[in-house]
């Protein structure tokens, strides 16, 4: 009994210590403080498949068109309202009334939670419903799937989602 114990232990200390810093784009952090990039988050996977579950919020569409990590499953925080704002040049999103709830069916509390959206940003509010709900170990993952913008004007790629992020990573 000892041995499983701290078996279990040296695993829960092995996911975490993967964790990535906080990110320097203030709007990417959360209440609870934990993140994962793209990388970090499927050797966590791959570490615990029993216990850490990597999550992908997005819309049904941007799941189901732009790609998706072959082990997430797909909990939207959001939906799309349906109507295209021709100001913005968008389609608005609306929060998911059932998130919380299609969380709390998948997956326990004590589960280790990746959430990722397409960049690191709505992972952050994605957070903070299932902490709000008593799930303690929930990640944003800070690249998300599409990665970053390249921010640097000289750069071929100045503007394009190629800098980090999962499909970036050539991750499943």
């Amino acid at each position: 009994m000892t041995r499983l114990c701290t078996f279990a232990l040296c695993l829960a200390f092995a996911t975490t210590a993967l964790a990535a810093d906080p990110p320097q784009d203030q709007r990417k952090h959360t209440k609870l403080g934990m993140y994962a990039t793209a990388v970090e988050a499927y050797e966590m996977w791959r570490t615990a498949p029993a216990s850490v579950f990597i999550v992908d919020v997005r819309t049904p569409e941007e799941y189901e068109f732009l790609g998706h990590p072959t082990m997430a499953p797909n909990v939207p925080v959001q939906l799309w309202a349906g109507n295209f704002d021709a100001q913005k040049k968008a389609f608005p999103l609306a929060d998911n009334p059932k998130f919380v709830e299609a969380m709390k069916q998948r997956f326990k509390p004590a589960d280790t939670l990746v959430l990722l959206c397409r960049s690191g940003h709505r992972s952050v509010s994605a957070t903070h419903k299932p902490a709000e709900a008593g799930f303690t170990n929930v990640y944003s993952m800070v690249d998300g799937f599409e990665g970053d913008k390249v921010a640097d004007k000289a750069s071929p790629d100045f503007g394009k989602r190629t800098k980090d992020g999962w499909r970036n990573s050539k991750a499943p």
